[in-house]
């Protein structure tokens, strides 16, 4: 059994896959070694609950489960009941489990320096993480629609380093973007285009650093703009840099830089940048965030460049005890269909009433969000009811929705 086998099903090259640091997995029992392994972990931390609250030894350990389900009413009323353009949250006018999570996880402290996530995941949210194949530009990793439903599984190293130094290895949340693919941790139950169309999650290593308390820096080394894509055996690159002032507002800038096609020179690597400024108050939430991303198209004739982006604005306001609102207007330009697979200006304005409770270790969050969208452009619109003509269904220029939502979590 080769010692890069793992390294190497996820498509890193070899010299990533060093003996000392990746666990000799056989490539076609991945799926089965996890799982067991994150059953494993549920049922042990099930049985020894009431000892963990003795030990400290225990008390950095932490597992738990989500489940997301809605209803989105789309007054187009598509045969197909799918929302075109849109990757999470993708059915309409029927009953939709989005979400399902189980999870296990170890803290780093200074005490115990070791950290470790392990997560499987399943819904409709997950199937956009596949990428279709693209005649020489993109094609999904072998066994992509299996390794999608892992969410999260990595290992960390709190380093001794002047303020801490974090080393993580593995499958971990992007760092790029506002919004989380888990509706819970969101001010808005559906996601904007800009988040849909940005990574969820990313397959490599990461150092992070607080420089001070306000100051944090990151880089990234992982294997591409979308982890279960497969156009290219090159390593990508990013960086994050993030600064909290005093009065409540957080800038954060976000880049990313990489080859995302099968030609690797460097004039057709992906630049991609993602800026976010957010304001908390202990009621009140504002954030806005603005996208813009460009590459060439090695695989046209001429190579022409492409180019898209994208701006939200967020406004979360807590009520009174469990009540809320927030309210997104968005919109996200796709100059060439490189992203979208469309050519249109994509525009939405959400928003959501909430009620949340919480009864540790358990949470319920239920939402009631109507939503407007519209898409113009050579390739704009959302499917909607009949045909205009045979095998052709017909698209509509705007859509009205309105969803509703209801989300549960444990978490120990």
């Amino acid at each position: 059994m080769p010692y890069y086998a793992f390294a190497s099903y996820l498509n890193f090259p070899r010299s990533l896959a060093m003996p000392t640091c990746i666990v000799k997995i056989c490539r076609h029992n991945v799926y089965i070694y996890g799982a067991a392994a994150l059953c494993g972990a549920i049922v042990l931390s099930s049985t020894l609950t009431s000892a963990w609250a003795e030990a400290e030894l225990w008390s950095d350990w932490h597992y738990g489960g989500y489940l997301d389900v809605s209803y989105a009413i789309d007054f187009n009323f598509p045969e197909s009941h799918r929302w075109r353009s849109k990757g999470t949250t993708p059915r309409v006018n029927e009953f939709a489990p989005n979400m399902l999570l189980a999870y296990v996880q170890k803290d780093r402290t200074v005490s115990s320096r070791w950290g470790m996530e392990l997560g499987i995941q399943g819904g409709y949210d997950t199937n956009a993480l596949v990428p279709d194949p693209i005649p020489g530009r993109d094609r999904p990793v072998d066994g992509a629609d299996t390794l999608r439903h892992f969410s999260r599984a990595n290992v960390s190293y709190l380093a001794p380093v002047g303020n801490g130094l974090v080393l993580t290895a593995g499958l971990f949340n992007s760092y790029i973007g506002y919004q989380s693919i888990f509706a819970k941790q969101n001010l808005n139950y559906t996601r904007s285009y800009m988040a849909d169309n940005a990574p969820y999650y990313m397959f490599g290593v990461a150092a992070e650093y607080a420089v001070t308390q306000r100051l944090q820096t990151n880089v990234y080394i992982i294997n591409g703009y979308s982890y279960l894509s497969h156009p290219n055996n090159q390593f990508s690159y990013g960086t994050q840099v993030s600064y909290k002032a005093d009065n409540g507002v957080t800038f954060t800038e976000n880049l990313y830089y990489g080859p995302d096609q099968f030609n690797t020179s460097y004039r057709f690597w992906r630049f991609f940048s993602d800026s976010i400024i957010e304001w908390k108050q202990d009621r009140l939430t504002l954030a806005f965030a603005y996208d813009i991303g460009t590459e060439e198209a090695a695989e046209q004739a001429g190579h022409p460049r492409t180019f898209w982006t994208a701006a939200a604005f967020y406004a979360h306001w807590k009520l009174s005890g469990p009540w809320s609102v927030a309210v997104r207007p968005e919109v996200y330009w796709d100059r060439n269909g490189r992203i979208s697979g469309s050519e249109q200006v994509l525009r939405a304005v959400t928003t959501t009433l909430e009620y949340r409770i919480r009864a540790a270790p358990q949470s319920l969050v239920a939402r009631l969000e109507y939503r407007y969208d519209e898409s113009t452009g050579a390739g704009g619109g959302f499917f909607r009811r009949g045909e205009i003509a045979p095998g052709i269904i017909g698209l509509a220029k705007e859509q009205h929705l309105i969803l509703c939502s209801l989300i549960w979590a444990f978490d120990r």
